[in-house]
């Protein structure tokens, strides 16, 4: 963990998962502060709404964080102007490949940059395209996801990149886990499921009591109705939600067939549902007509806690796990 940590500037190289509407300044300001590195979820903000996220999560921790943009965003140029005006350490761009000028953009201003990869070539690619660490995340996550499982992409890509630092991603919800994949030559891990009930966490009861009731199984991915139409999965816990995207999926499609909307429109059109039917769970509580994205590590969510506690459990696991294989090393709980 000891590259992450140096990268990230941290105690522990655990980032947490922007989630939107969750990784806001509470949830962010008390991960970096117990001495992981909390990630601020922009999402659909605008750059002024940005800006006062990022400062107000400054007045709350003095500890290093960083900011997730979606690559899709509209106005894009003027987040990455924000993430430099505001003196941002790192910033993840996430939901596509990232456009070279952004890269090349934070890269000029000091900044570190972070960005997904579902593939071994994409991640040769990213590298080469000057990002400074890598996010493997596999399909057991939460929210947008890819068609491969974490466990195969951290086989594919682990052993071949080596140039900068690798975090795992999807599904990790337990400290051997976490461990285990450091020991497959992870800088460290990325967790957002397990931390949605923590005590910091802004989310409606009603949304943390879904996750506390579900099992992995619950927690399952959309399906999309036609390959001609570029939507990507979503996992969520099961409900009526989930049959309304399908009736929004077949509408969609139908808008494209006839030439009333273009693919890259319906695309936005379908991003627009999920924010808003996100919101309606997390904030307000309609976990049933709203969008309750969930990893599959959901599972393993038993009771809210703080963000220390569910951080220390993570180190003690970990711990416990390379004791058992003769390898721990001295972790402070």
């Amino acid at each position: 963990m000891a590259r992450g940590c140096a990268f990230l500037g941290v105690e522990r190289a655990i980032l947490g998962g922007a989630m939107t509407w969750l990784s806001e300044r509470h949830l962010v300001s008390a991960l970096s502060n117990v001495g992981g590195f909390g990630v601020l979820a922009c999402g659909a903000m605008t750059p002024d709404l940005l800006a006062t996220e990022i400062a107000a999560t400054k007045a709350l921790t003095p500890k290093p964080f960083g900011v997730n943009l979606i690559t899709m965003h509209h106005q894009l140029d003027e987040l990455v102007a924000v993430c430099i005006d505001q003196d941002v350490g790192h910033v993840v761009l996430a939901g596509g490949l990232p456009p070279g000028w952004a890269i090349d953009r934070l890269k000029i201003a000091g900044i570190k940059v972070i960005c997904f990869a579902p593939a071994l070539a994409l991640a040769k690619k990213l590298v080469r395209s000057g990002v400074d660490a890598l996010v493997v995340e596999g399909s057991e996550a939460g929210g947008h996801i890819g068609p491969v499982s974490t466990s195969v992409l951290a086989q594919e890509i682990l052993p071949h990149i080596n140039a900068v630092p690798i975090f795992v991603a999807g599904g990790i919800g337990r400290g051997e886990a976490m461990a285990a994949y450091l020991e497959m030559g992870a800088a460290g891990v990325q967790l957002g499921t397990r931390f949605v009930c923590a005590t910091e966490s802004t989310a409606h009861p009603k949304f943390k009591q879904a996750f506390i009731r579900a099992s992995a199984r619950d927690a399952v991915p959309s399906v999309q109705l036609d390959p001609r139409f570029p939507v990507i999965p979503v996992r969520a816990l099961k409900n009526d939600a989930s049959r309304r995207f399908m009736e929004e999926q077949r509408r969609v499609i139908d808008c494209v067939d006839k030439g009333d909307l273009n693919p890259k429109d319906a695309q936005l059109e379908i991003e627009r549902f999920w924010a808003g039917a996100l919101r309606r769970a997390v904030i307000e509580g309609d976990v049933e007509q709203g969008s309750v994205m969930a990893g599959q590590s959901v599972g393993l969510v038993r009771s809210e806690q703080s963000v220390q506690e569910i951080m220390a459990e993570l180190m003690i696991e970990a711990a416990h796990y390379l004791d058992r294989a003769g390898s721990a090393p001295s972790f402070d709980g």
